[in-house]
């Protein structure tokens, strides 16, 4: 009888502690994804806006930067030729024009805006041959969102720099406009710096306008 008895004893001890476990385990997958949509979700307090005619880069669509993040034209001023302007500047079907640079908050990277001409090309097309062209891409998700008048595509994907043996997560969205294709890309130095930055690209994301605004 006593035997039994512990047997019994023993077999809901481990009933117990694999419940337990489960418990745990399930409460561990929760948290972990409590603290990815919280991050997705993040959005930074404004500083201004940029697209508008007279801000510090005009573009075919308005957006709000981070606070303390500086935002500075690409391009339209280089001394260099044409061909060596295309070969840096250009990526796909777009070309660098603006970027907004995260320092003056305290990290690293760069949200960067990418212009093209008119086409018939949707937006999911456009990011598509720009992530393309980038090269070295792995792990994308792709998905759609709506800002004011405009739907978009946007993008996570994991970039691996084969000469630097490094590898760090990325993020990307495009809209088209009468004025062609826009692209907002926010990279960073590593995939820390990248996830600290995501409360800014959320931001420009949410503001993202087609027209004009006061800058």
């Amino acid at each position: 009888m006593v035997g039994r008895r512990a047997a019994c004893a023993a077999v809901l001890v481990v009933l117990l502690t694999g419940c337990s476990s489960g418990s745990q385990d399930n409460d561990a997958k929760a948290s972990a994804s409590a603290s990815a949509t919280a991050k997705e979700s993040a959005v930074a307090d404004s500083g201004r806006s940029i697209g508008a005619k007279g801000s510090a880069c005009e573009l075919p669509v308005t957006f709000d930067i981070a606070e303390e993040w500086t935002a500075e034209a690409v391009g339209s001023d280089s001394e260099v030729s044409q061909d060596v302007a295309d070969a840096v500047l250009r990526q796909g079907p777009v070309a660098l024009v603006c970027e907004v640079d995260a320092k003056p908050a305290g990290n690293i990277g760069f949200l960067r805006a990418w212009t093209g001409e008119p086409g018939d090309d949707d937006a999911r097309s456009v990011l598509e041959a720009f992530v393309a062209a980038q090269g070295g891409v792995s792990k994308e998700k792709y998905g759609t969102f709506t800002a004011g008048d405009l739907t978009g595509a946007e993008v996570t994907y994991v970039y691996s720099n084969e000469f630097l043996e490094e590898s760090k997560e990325e993020s990307a969205l495009a809209v088209t406009t009468p004025q062609g294709p826009v692209v907002l890309h926010l990279g960073g130095m590593d995939t820390e710096e990248h996830e600290a930055m995501l409360p800014a690209f959320e931001l420009a994301k949410k503001t993202l306008r087609t027209g004009t605004s006061n800058a």
